[in-house]
């Protein structure tokens, strides 16, 4: 969640090198997720195109394997390059539950596909390393700075991939059933200041729009939580930050150990945030603050230090800004416009040849968890997020000044705002055309995926991760599927 890179979000949690990335560099206070679930988000970031032109519509589809990312060209340059951990960017990952859920979000049915949301405490106050497979890439990349880095007589980009901080996967709930447990070690919920921590208000389940009724629904979170759960639920989520935080350390440390710090660029960023029981959900899928706003910190040779950006920029940006760092020439095609100019604290007049950069920027999302793809344009103080086809369902309209906690929508209030930013949205994308191919799309692999699977389909769909529901019923949930193809 990007807001915990800045006050009054850090009070909660000791984010001692996010602090010391704001002490020698850039942090932006608007930065947004082309697409608030990982591989969709990833393939923004990589291709710096928006999601509805690389098609990358869920966690199953995204960009094709040989796909040119902005580090191929830097490879291309002359940079010496190096990728450890996650990447997650490419079509044909995760679980089958994942894409027939995605698939599957028009057929009229409500079934759980979430394990509920819930807290485990792991080793003792000498336990450091809870989230094993990421310090091992740590400690991978250190080495590399150490052994190989030093002594390049190229430049390097290196690109390190963390898990952290997701949820883990809930076994409690059967195999295959998605992540739904925040675990960590008394070591890390020290650096939580749990007084701090603030118990998000809900809307009650009949006043909630209906997309967000189906995604509190999908993500097991309508039933009741006590104060202390959601505490909890927030507390260890901070903890696992605390610990994302020490391998960033780690990097820092690193190139400041090799004397690389001071003619090196760091950048630290995220996929999508973490809603940790704002708007009755967790996890991520949805256009609230907690899941579409992701941290940007930016430290460097010739980067403003101390300077806090208020512009909206989103991870397109990524792809443009690689290529200016390394004075590459920049395709004209890209959805993302450069950082450089704000990194330095140059005027935009000073901007890309492109033109200034614009003051909007776009999310969208058409995975699972949600009914209806949706597509959020944020803009000034606004934050407008249109759904399907554009009158189907109704549109949210946030005044993120006003109230930041966006429990009030108030797009009856606002028509005419509503229109000007309802138009300024179809001037970038089409968007009751989108949402009609994705639903094409959902069909067309679904089929194919059903008629893979013959006489055996039933059984396999009902073992997916909505089972426990499924299997009270499972003629009726067949039925609606048939009626939906």
């Amino acid at each position: 969640d990007g807001r915990l890179t800045f006050y009054p979000g850090n009070q909660t949690v000791d984010l001692p090198f996010i602090n010391f990335m704001r002490r020698y560099g850039t942090v932006f206070l608007n930065a947004y997720t082309n697409s608030p679930i990982c591989c969709p988000s990833r393939a923004a970031m990589w291709s710096g195109l928006f999601t509805h032109l690389t098609e990358s519509w869920n966690n199953f589809k995204g960009l094709d394997p040989d796909y040119v990312t902005w580090m191929d060209l830097l490879e291309k340059y002359g940079y010496h390059t190096q990728k450890y951990g996650k990447l997650d960017y490419t079509s044909g990952h995760h679980s089958v539950s994942n894409r027939v859920e995605a698939w599957t979000r028009d057929v009229d049915f409500l079934l759980r596909q979430e394990g509920r949301p819930m807290v485990n405490l792991t080793g003792d106050r000498k336990h450091v390393r809870v989230m094993e497979a990421d310090w091992r890439n740590t400690d991978k990349a250190v080495n590399w700075i150490k052994e190989e880095a030093i002594n390049l007589t190229q430049p390097f980009a290196l690109y390190l991939g963390l898990n952290l901080p997701h949820p883990y996967p809930s076994p409690y709930a059967g195999e295959n059933f998605g992540s739904s447990t925040f675990l960590t070690s008394p070591y890390w919920l020290e650096k939580v200041t749990y007084e701090a921590i603030k118990i998000p208000k809900w809307s009650s389940l009949s006043e909630m729009h209906p997309v967000d009724y189906y995604s509190s629904y999908t993500k097991n979170c309508t039933g009741e939580f006590t104060k202390q759960e959601v505490r909890n639920i927030r507390a260890f989520y901070y903890a696992m930050c605390a610990e994302t935080d020490a391998m960033l350390g780690e990097i820092i440390s690193a190139l400041r150990d090799t004397g690389l710090l001071k003619k090196t660029i760091v950048i630290f960023t995220a996929d999508h945030g973490e809603l940790a029981m704002e708007h009755r959900q967790f996890y991520k899928m949805s256009m609230y603050e907690g899941s579409s706003h992701v941290p940007l910190l930016v430290m460097g040779p010739g980067i403003k230090k101390q300077q806090q950006v208020p512009n909206v920029v989103s991870l397109v940006d990524i792809y443009p800004t690689m290529l200016d760092i390394a004075r590459i020439p920049v395709p004209q095609n890209l959805s993302g416009y450069s950082l450089i100019p704000l990194l330095c604290g140059k005027a935009e007049n000073e901007a890309s040849p492109r033109g200034p950069r614009p003051s909007w920027v776009l999310s969208e999302f058409h995975g699972c968890n949600v009914n209806s793809s949706m597509y959020m344009l944020r803009t000034g103080k606004w934050k407008y997020i249109a759904y399907s086809d554009g009158h189907s369902v109704l549109p949210q309209l946030f005044d993120l000044t006003a109230l930041p906690d966006e429990l009030t929508n108030v797009a009856i209030k606002f028509p005419v705002i509503v229109r000007s930013l309802d138009k300024i949205l179809r001037s970038i994308v089409n968007y009751p055309k989108v949402s009609s191919s994705v639903q094409e799309y959902n069909k067309r692999q679904f089929i194919r995926w059903k008629q893979s699977l013959g006489q055996n389909y039933s059984n396999v769909i009902a073992n997916l991760r909505w089972h426990q529901d499924w299997l009270k019923e499972p003629k009726k949930y067949e039925s609606a599927i048939d009626k939906w193809l």
